[in-house]
């Protein structure tokens, strides 16, 4: 077994309340995965911690970050600045990060221009897609300082306490992200791209896959392949069946893929109305829900077009869509 492992619940300002980041000892030190969204409260936490289970900032050897969303590497370069720790991350994460919120000029409002460009082109209103826009910039101060990164590939191992972990690509929910598995132990630390009892968001982001919901089907085919004995998930609780889970979270997206099919059979849409349709409109108050909301259901458009199962229609203003008639 691990010689010790915390579950340390890092607090969240939106519905998905904590963030898990696991602490993990081993002979040279502490690993810290996924250390969270760099908050005030956050940093009580961390605080509170390291005083309670008696660790000093040195003892923290390492940093590993599971995939580049802002409450898993909000915190990375606070804790190394105290730490003097490595951090590691995937290529294809990191160059998420800096093009959402590095220093360059302009960064994050390329981002969002393109974020804007594509809702609107799916029948989201002009204000909604601003108050959305307003929302990603406030992200910006929860991810800094940005730390200096080291490099981590899958088919690569990384030790973690005194055990070596198999490093596996997992995308759908964030490209680059990375699984870290043990197969003594049956151990796996799982990011986001497998959740008890709420389903990881799939959404298509500019500039990145046009297909995200097959790639995260896809890794979750090669995921249900591992004998996984216990699951350490990015939220929620710690995960006992992980391949009925897995099965749990393809039957959802069949689902939901059955529905947009049964929804365009007698009407065309934009993937804004579907979006409403699936998620109602009270999420016009939420933009931080509405922006995961409408992203995920362009994803699960972009799957059927791609199956031939529905056909894009592009109108003078916006794109539409309708089940094909054979």
């Amino acid at each position: 077994m691990l010689n010790r492992l915390l579950q340390v619940k890092i607090p969240l300002p939106y519905s998905l309340k904590y963030t898990n980041s696991y602490w993990v000892k081993g002979q040279n030190g502490w690993t810290i995965i996924d250390p969270g969204l760099r908050t005030n409260e956050a940093i009580i936490v961390y605080e509170q911690t390291l005083a309670e289970q008696q660790i000093t900032w040195s003892d923290i050897t390492q940093i590993i970050v599971t995939h580049q969303h802002p409450d898993h590497y909000g915190m990375a370069g606070y804790v190394q600045q105290h730490s003097a720790a490595p951090v590691y991350m995937s290529k294809r994460s990191h160059a998420y990060t800096q093009r959402l919120w590095g220093d360059h000029i302009g960064g994050g409002s390329e981002f969002n221009e393109a974020l804007g460009e594509l809702f609107r082109q799916h029948g989201m209103p002009e204000s909604l897609i601003e108050a959305i826009a307003y929302h990603l910039l406030d992200f910006k101060e929860k991810v800094l300082p940005h730390p200096k990164v080291t490099y981590i590939s899958a088919g690569e191992n990384i030790v973690i306490g005194d055990r070596s972990f198999l490093l596996l690509e997992a995308n759908g929910h964030a490209a680059g992200q990375l699984c870290m598995y043990n197969e003594g132990e049956k151990i796996m630390f799982c990011g986001d791209q497998v959740l008890n009892r709420i389903t990881p968001n799939i959404s298509i982001v500019p500039g990145e896959t046009d297909n995200p919901l097959a790639s995260f089907l896809n890794s979750l085919d090669e995921l249900k392949q591992y004998d996984v004995r216990l699951a350490y998930p990015g939220h929620r609780e710690v995960i006992t069946n992980f391949r009925e889970r897995i099965e749990q979270l393809e039957a959802h997206h069949q689902r939901r893929l059955l529905q947009l099919k049964e929804m365009l059979d007698d009407n065309s849409y934009t993937a804004f109305a579907c979006c409403e349709l699936f998620f109602g409109t009270h999420l016009r108050t939420n933009p931080h829900n509405l922006r995961f909301a409408m992203a995920e259901t362009i994803a699960h458009l972009a799957y059927l077009h791609a199956q031939g199962e529905i056909e894009q229609q592009e109108t003078a203003e916006v794109l539409i869509y309708r089940v094909i008639t054979k």
